[in-house]
């Protein structure tokens, strides 16, 4: 398998990022009212996570009203980014998990960024709710793709051949190997009336399956990131689209495939992706099929989303265990905006204190490359 120099540094912060963020003053604008749970029995805002904790009252469920709403909800205006991001371009993402499964609970509340890397640490931790916030709408409409996908997939090769719209490859079971999955649909054309037929099963299945109120841009959105899925198949990569698609010089620069990536391993040779396995794979279809994966628009830095997210934890007792920040702290120092982040992370109700979790490779990268300064939330 091809190994690559990773364009955007993994950094997966887990807990004491909002803790050491706790000490600066917010941004000016007043933190929102925090949405009000059907479900929620009491008022009364619930410990710290200093205290013993109160049982979680995360719903074991979302209706779809109730999913649709908490989008709305927790959602900021979008704004852009100078890429979509449709897959990651970090193939050491998995070397990050065996520490953090050391310091980060399962079974809690997962939040992060950006597109399907934060499906394999999902995998991993298994948490009881997900919210992915992200500036973009893009990537909400990137979720809602995956989600219906997801719910209408059977198996991970039934996922597959729906992601990429390929027929499914004969002799594909439950007991494939990723590697032998990805190997045989390597060999299948793209099918441009099983992508039509595919596409509007998915406008189907979320608008009229579950009923989601989409905006007018959504199903042009969903269209625009599922043609690259279509047109490129396992080989896409992240530098494919937005001005690097087919026919634009598109992927001329090194990166990993979506079939890299997901047959790729942690340092100890592990297969850790979330189509490693029908287990991991299941995971993500529980948590999309239950609507427990919340996809949110809004800039970490903002007015809302970040301190409205937290606030529908607490109002349900619940614990923040990981928090995936890919490498958006970069963006946030250069604009100036890194302490209205570190202010909106300090409302984040998080596990006990411990340390940030950043994969040793991650850290001589970091050290080699790009000094970095001004980056952190507290004084020392």
């Amino acid at each position: 398998m091809k190994r690559f120099l990773s364009a955007t540094l993994l950094a997966l912060m887990i807990s004491a990022t909002p803790a050491s963020c706790a000490r600066h003053a917010g941004p000016t604008t007043a933190p929102p009212a925090a949405p009000q749970p059907a479900a929620a029995s009491s008022t009364s805002a619930p410990p710290s996570s200093a205290q013993s904790p109160a049982p979680s009252r995360i719903p074991e469920r979302l209706t779809d009203a109730e999913f649709w709403k908490l989008i709305e909800d927790l959602s900021e205006p979008g704004g852009s980014f100078r890429s979509d991001n449709l897959l990651s371009n970090e193939v050491w993402l998995q070397n990050v998990i065996p520490d953090l499964l050391s310091v980060a609970r399962q079974g809690r509340v997962y939040m992060g960024v950006g597109p399907e890397q934060n499906f394999t640490y999902i995998a991993a931790l298994k948490p009881s709710i997900v919210f992915i916030t992200d500036i973009r709408r893009g990537n909400l409409d990137l979720h809602l793709m995956y989600k219906a996908i997801f719910e209408m997939s059977a198996d991970r090769a039934d996922f597959v051949a729906r992601l990429f719209s390929r027929k499914r490859p004969d002799g594909l079971t439950t007991a494939s190997s990723v590697r032998e999955i990805f190997q045989a649909f390597a060999e299948i054309p793209k099918d441009e009336p099983l992508f039509e037929e595919n596409l509007q099963a998915i406008y189907d299945h979320l608008e009229k399956t579950h009923g989601f109120a989409l905006e007018p841009e959504d199903e042009p959105g969903i269209r625009y990131v599922y043609r690259y899925f279509g047109e490129v198949g396992p080989d896409l990569t992240y530098w494919m689209s937005g001005g690097f698609g087919p026919g634009r010089g598109g992927g001329f620069r090194n990166s990993p495939t979506y079939a890299d990536l997901m047959t790729a391993t942690d340092e100890s040779g592990t297969l850790r992706s979330f189509l490693a396995s029908e287990e991991n794979y299941n995971v993500l279809k529980t948590l999309e099929s239950k609507n427990l994966l919340v996809p949110v628009v809004g800039n970490f830095a903002g007015p809302k989303a970040l301190r409205a997210v937290g606030a529908w934890v607490k109002a349900h007792n619940g614990l923040v265990s990981a928090f995936y920040l890919s490498n958006v702290e970069q963006y946030l120092n250069m604009d100036g905006i890194w302490m209205d982040f570190c202010a909106n992370a300090s409302h984040l109700p998080i596990d006990e204190p411990v340390h940030t979790v950043i994969s040793r490779r991650r850290s001589r990268l970091r050290r080699r490359r790009q000094p970095q300064s001004g980056h952190e939330c507290d004084d020392g």
